[in-house]
């Protein structure tokens, strides 16, 4: 993929549109749709509460770069979806550690199933 100008082709196979990076806002909307809102993908208060509260008191300082306050709970090393398959509690804060924005960013792009950095 060759990028022209800054522009690259939308990460959708077979799509030609140019965008600044990542999918055409076609197929953003597309996959925004098919990923549900946070409480569809399991992330209401019970998370919110226990969870991510947890975690974040847990770990105040991002676990990564051990420079920047935590603001994000984290699933890791398996993300939410794998616990729920293996039956395992995703709001345990055993699986989780406290991230940064920045670096809960880059790891959900590079790690994660589905992360940002995917077609």
């Amino acid at each position: 993929m060759a990028a022209r100008g800054g522009l690259r082709v939308c990460t959708k196979p077979g799509c030609p549109t140019l965008t600044h990076g990542g999918r055409c806002p076609a197929h953003e909307q597309v996959a925004d749709r098919a990923r549900g809102n946070a409480t569809q993908r399991g992330y209401g208060s019970r998370h919110r509460n226990s969870f991510r509260a947890r975690v974040l008191k847990r770990d105040p300082m991002c676990v990564v770069c051990k420079v920047m306050p935590s603001t994000d709970a984290d699933h890791h090393p398996v993300d939410r979806r794998t616990l729920e398959l293996r039956g395992e509690d995703p709001n345990d804060p055993k699986h989780g550690r406290g991230l940064c924005g920045r670096c809960h960013k880059q790891e959900t792009a590079i790690n994660q199933p589905g992360g940002f950095a995917a077609s």
